[in-house]
């Protein structure tokens, strides 16, 4: 079965989506079910986990009831408060959803690159942790140190990492070094699995498979194809790529992949790590 583990589905005029330039052509849409399954239709994609994109749990709601509705949909990774000890019970009242995996918090855009280190947020990966709930990891290479911490001090915590950890492939080979060691580093000494997405929307406008070979070359030797999962980042991956165009450029980087390990990447990882439900 083939699954993409990372999409996102939302309407704007919720008000929520505070990164989200309203004036974006791209961006600042509606995107349903109805605009992604004819891409998963032709690509005999069965599945999808679908991934918070507000920080509210209200959104974490909204795409509860999508997923309700939606065959396609496997999987919900949504968002609590770390910062509200009070969410504990979000948490909880979330966990008794079927289709409800884990949660996300945008560390990416929090100002203070030490926030998942402060004392009153720990309650957060401890909960989750005692949930048994997943753990999706959304950072800079400038936040892999502090992720190493996180992750081995929690070492049943079930992690992620979204989008390899978004290296500024467009501004190589500058921050490719404090990548790749904090990204061998995390592979070593820590269970964390990562996320093939992404990568596209870090590029430079032109860019081919080749800008993005070392990197994923360096993902799937470190992390070995039963650690890695392949997904869309749809719609944000259209600021650079179209969904087959993405999917061709990670079947092309996969290319020298056993079938069984490619059968890993694009479903079977997602699958065991998510615990979804065919």
């Amino acid at each position: 079965m083939r699954i993409d583990a990372h999409q996102h589905y939302w309407d704007p005029k919720r008000g929520d989506y505070h990164w989200m330039p309203m004036d974006d052509a791209v961006l600042a849409k509606v995107y349903g079910p109805a605009d992604l399954e004819p891409m998963l239709d032709r690509h005999g994609i069965a599945k999808t986990v679908v991934v918070q994109a507000a920080a509210t749990v209200q959104e974490t709601d909204y795409i509860l009831d999508i997923a309700e509705n939606t065959d396609s949909v496997a999987g919900v990774v949504g968002w609590i408060d770390f910062e509200k000890p009070d969410d504990l019970a979000h948490l909880q009242r979330f966990a008794k959803h079927p289709k409800f995996c884990g949660v996300r918090p945008m560390i990416q855009d929090i100002e203070d690159v030490n926030w998942m280190l402060r004392d009153d947020v720990q309650w957060g990966f401890q909960a989750l942790v005692e949930l048994d709930l997943t753990f999706d990891a959304l950072g800079f290479s400038k936040h892999l140190g502090n992720f190493h911490t996180i992750l081995t001090r929690y070492p049943d915590l079930r992690v992620v990492i979204d989008h390899c950890m978004k290296p500024q492939i467009g501004n190589h080979p500058a921050d490719w070094q404090s990548w790749s060691d904090g990204m061998t580093r995390l592979a070593k000494d820590t269970n964390a699995y990562v996320k093939l997405s992404g990568v596209v929307t870090e590029a430079n406008d032109g860019w081919g498979v080749d800008d993005l070979r070392p990197y994923t070359d360096l993902i799937l030797s470190a992390f070995g194809a039963k650690r890695v999962m392949w997904g869309s980042d749809w719609p944000v991956c259209q600021l650079q790529a179209s969904y087959e165009q993405w999917l061709a450029a990670a079947e092309n980087l996969t290319a020298h992949c056993s079938n069984v390990d490619k059968a890993a990447i694009f479903g079977g990882n997602a699958a065991d790590f998510y615990r979804l439900k065919a």
